[in-house]
């Protein structure tokens, strides 16, 4: 579908359960009001633990599942139930399945995304046999100049258990803000661990930066709950997302989202440093 708004053409993708946007047929903007009052909760100043926990894994439990049935390949299969003793033929339910030889990785990017990756893979766990699943820990970190602003990650004392070759590699970091993160991980695993079959990135909130940074990767996809431009002027944000992507902001001078919710890492360790 297209529009037509200040005289510029957009192709708009539009999908059922997820906005309208003009980004790429790549990405993915939820449309779910439990997920967008959780994420508002979750963003606010008054949110503590153990909700703030709770209500991540609330968040990721939605993304993860979306993606899931989006992304990964299913397969026809008969299950045997619990009336199939008394009804041999009826008691057989038939249908398309996950397909049980999918295999994925979670990348853990400390700190903000332990809660994330542990629970997506136990989420996994449960579609797959849990030797077709690891999850891996990048230790990575902004690096940013005397203004404060970021310019590199630093990529050290990770844990990979191994190659990525034709698997499925799940990226669930939080804070989808500059995409230097996402871009930095994918780079250091081509160069290293092989190639992976797909890339789903899981950001929960993400940003029009983000997105021009990491859809420069060929085949990934992303899943998000929320997207933030808050920083766009008014006539932008008026206009269906990626309609005026050149003019959309999200970013602050010290790459922060905003609106955001702050350092997700920071608030869910309880650690500022």
């Amino acid at each position: 579908m297209t529009t037509d708004l200040e005289n510029d053409t957009a192709v708009l993708f539009a999908r059922e359960g997820e906005y309208a946007q003009a980004y790429s047929e790549r990405v993915h903007i939820l449309a779910s009001p439990t997920l967008q009052t959780f994420l508002a909760r979750l963003s606010g100043t008054a949110v503590r633990q153990p909700e703030l926990s709770l209500l991540l894994r609330s968040i990721y439990t939605g993304l993860f599942l979306r993606a899931v049935d989006g992304e990964l390949a299913t397969r026809y299969t008969e299950v045997p139930t619990r009336m199939a003793e008394t009804h041999p033929r009826d008691g057989i339910w038939r249908g398309a399945l996950i397909d049980p030889t999918e295999e994925l990785v979670f990348v853990d990017v400390v700190r903000a995304g332990i809660v994330p990756a542990q629970h997506c893979y136990e989420w996994a766990s449960m579609l797959v046999p849990d030797d077709q699943l690891r999850v891996d820990h990048l230790t990575m970190a902004r690096v940013s100049d005397d203004s404060g602003r970021v310019v590199d990650v630093d990529l050290s004392g990770s844990k990979i258990g191994g190659d990525i070759e034709g698997r499925t590699l799940v990226l669930p970091d939080p804070m989808g803000a500059t995409g230097s993160t996402t871009l930095k991980a994918l780079e250091h695993y081509q160069k290293q661990h092989g190639t992976p079959k797909r890339i789903i990135a899981l950001p929960m909130i993400a940003t029009p930066e983000y997105l021009r940074a990491v859809l420069q990767v060929e085949g990934l996809v992303v899943y998000t709950a929320r997207l933030d431009r808050g920083l766009s002027p008014d006539e932008v944000l008026e206009s269906p997302p990626g309609v005026h992507w050149d003019d959309e902001r999200g970013l602050d001078d010290n790459s922060y989202i905003v609106p955001g919710a702050g350092g997700i890492g920071e608030v869910l360790n309880n650690a500022w440093c």
